[in-house]
C-alpha cells in the first residue's frame, strides 16, 4: 500500500513539474500489482470481488442478473472475465455496467465486455466526453492516459437510481479526482443487519493538476465539497476503486465463518476522507510553491 500511495504522491508532482519522473517511470512502478492476478470472493451479501490485486472490480448479483461496477487495465479483461466465471456467474448475464471514474485503470474493459454482453453503460455526466473520447481530462492528447472509447447509455447526477431486479444502487456526485466522478450507495445484508455500502470513486489528487491550468475549471472546489459530503454520509462498508482504499487484502485475510464480517467497519469513510483531504491541502500547497516557483 505503501508503495502505491509513494508512487501517486510522485506523480502528482509529474503534473507540476517539479520532478523529473516521467508517466511511464510512474506506470512501471504499478503496474506489476495492478495486473497481478487476485482470487475472487464474496465481499459481503450479494457483493463480489472480481478485480485485480491492485484495481477493484466488482459484481453484484441481482434477481435479474448482474451489475459490473468498473473494469481494471485492458490487459486485465480477460483475468476479470474468468473471475467471473470462477464465481460461478456467466458474463453474458452482465446487464449493466456502471463506473465510478473514467480513467483508463478503471475503464480499460469497457468497450469489449459492452460489446460482448450488449450492457447498459452508466455513468456521471460529466465523465460521459471522457468514456467516448477516450482520454483524460486536461491531457487529451496523452497516449499513455489512452483508453478505447465506448458509448454512454445513460448518465447520472445526484440522487439518481439505478435499479436490476431486486437491486437499487443510488449516485453521488463525488467530483474531483475526475469531473464526473460517482460515488454508488447500496443496501445489504449482514447477517441480520442492514448495511450502507459506498463505493466510494476516490479523491486522490494523483495527476490532476490543481493551480495554474488546471486539469479542470473548478477542481479545487469540486475536491472540497467532495471530502465534506463523504465525510458526513452514514456508511457501514466503505469500498473503493483501489484495494487500498479499504485495507482489502487484510479484511480478506479475517474473513472466517461465523464470524463478523471485517469489511462492516462504520464510520471508516470518514476517517478514510480526512486523511485525504489532509494529503490534498499539502498536494495543493506543493502545487501552489512550485507555480510561484517557476513564475
Amino acid at each position: 500500500m505503501r508503495t502505491i500511495a509513494a508512487a501517486l504522491c510522485a506523480l502528482t508532482l509529474i503534473a507540476t513539474g517539479a520532478q523529473a519522473q516521467t508517466l511511464k517511470d510512474f506506470m512501471a512502478v504499478v503496474m506489476k500489482k495492478w495486473t497481478a492476478p487476485f482470487e475472487p470472493f464474496q465481499l459481503i451479501d450479494n457483493i463480489y470481488y472480481v478485480g485485480t490485486d491492485g484495481i477493484a472490480v466488482y459484481v453484484i448479483k441481482s434477481s435479474q442478473g448482474l451489475i459490473l461496477m468498473d473494469t481494471a487495465m485492458q490487459q486485465s479483461t480477460g483475468m476479470i472475465k474468468d473471475n467471473i466465471a470462477k464465481l460461478g456467474f456467466k458474463e453474458g448475464d452482465i446487464k449493466i455496467i456502471l463506473n465510478t471514474h473514467a480513467h483508463l485503470d478503471h475503464t480499460g474493459g469497457f468497450a469489449e465486455i459492452k460489446k460482448e454482453t450488449g450492457a447498459q453503460l452508466i455513468a456521471g455526466e460529466r465523465d460521459k466526453p471522457l468514456l467516448e473520447g477516450g482520454y483524460y481530462p486536461g491531457d487529451e492528447n496523452n497516449a499513455d492516459l489512452a483508453f478505447t472509447p465506448v458509448k454512454v447509455d445513460r448518465t447520472v447526477k445526484e440522487g439518481d437510481k439505478v435499479t436490476l431486479g431486486d437491486v437499487t444502487l443510488t449516485a453521488h456526485t463525488t467530483p474531483g479526482h475526475s469531473p464526473g466522478c460517482t460515488s454508488w450507495e447500496m443496501t445489504v445484508k449482514d447477517g441480520s443487519q442492514a448495511r450502507n455500502v459506498l463505493f466510494f470513486c476516490s479523491g486522490t489528487v494523483a495527476l490532476n493538476r490543481l493551480v495554474g491550468r488546471p486539469t479542470y475549471p473548478g477542481i479545487v472546489d469540486d475536491y472540497r465539497s467532495t471530502f465534506t459530503k463523504v465525510k458526513a454520509m452514514k456508511v457501514d462498508v466503505l469500498l473503493g476503486p483501489h484495494p487500498e482504499v479499504y485495507d482489502m487484502q487484510a479484511k480478506r485475510a479475517q474473513m472466517k465463518d461465523g464470524a463478523p464480517n471485517p469489511f462492516a467497519k462504520p464510520g471508516e469513510n470518514a476517517t478514510y476522507v480526512a486523511g485525504l483531504e489532509q494529503d490534498f491541502d499539502k498536494q495543493l500547497a506543493k502545487q501552489t510553491a512550485a507555480l510561484q516557483k517557476a513564475n
